[in-house]
């Protein structure tokens, strides 16, 4: 590895390393092998979370958000953790700091949602935020190309 280089970043005159590239960085790039695995692991796990599991005979599917959920306190505490991944990786990735307001109030959405007993569990079947995040994110690596509607 060059001396300028680093596992997470480049690093400046000083020797410090950016470990967060920001979009006008010019080593930055949506879709190098990084952006890639960490892109699938997230897709991944927002479809673990929101949509994993489909009702037999129906088009309902649910995840393990909604299965969490149910698991009063620390079930919600767990989904919403798993959840904050997607928020945490989506920083790493460059996102800019007004996606990651809209990520965090989706978050925020479903965490008060969630809180309410059998209204909540219903309304996780129909709220993905992980969904809404990740597309969020694709949204921003992709660039004014992908501006499409949220598949969640």
């Amino acid at each position: 590895m060059p001396a300028s280089a680093h596992a997470f970043g480049r690093r400046d005159t000083f020797g410090r390393t950016d470990n967060f590239r920001r979009p006008n960085d010019p080593a930055f790039d949506g879709r190098d092998a990084g952006h890639a695995a960490a892109r699938q692991r997230l897709e991944t796990l927002a479809t673990l979370l929101d949509s994993a599991i489909r009702v037999p005979g129906t088009n309902v599917r649910f995840g393990a958000d909604a299965l969490l959920n149910v698991i009063p306190g620390l079930g919600t505490v767990a989904a919403q953790a798993l959840s904050a991944w997607i928020i945490i990786e989506a920083r790493r990735l460059g996102v800019p700091p007004s996606v990651l307001l809209r990520m965090v109030l989706n978050l925020g959405v479903d965490t008060i949602v969630s809180s309410v007993p059998v209204l909540g569990w219903v309304a996780d079947l129909f709220f993905r935020a992980n969904r809404r995040n990740v597309d969020l994110l694709r949204r921003h690596l992709d660039g004014p190309a992908s501006r499409r509607p949220f598949s969640g």
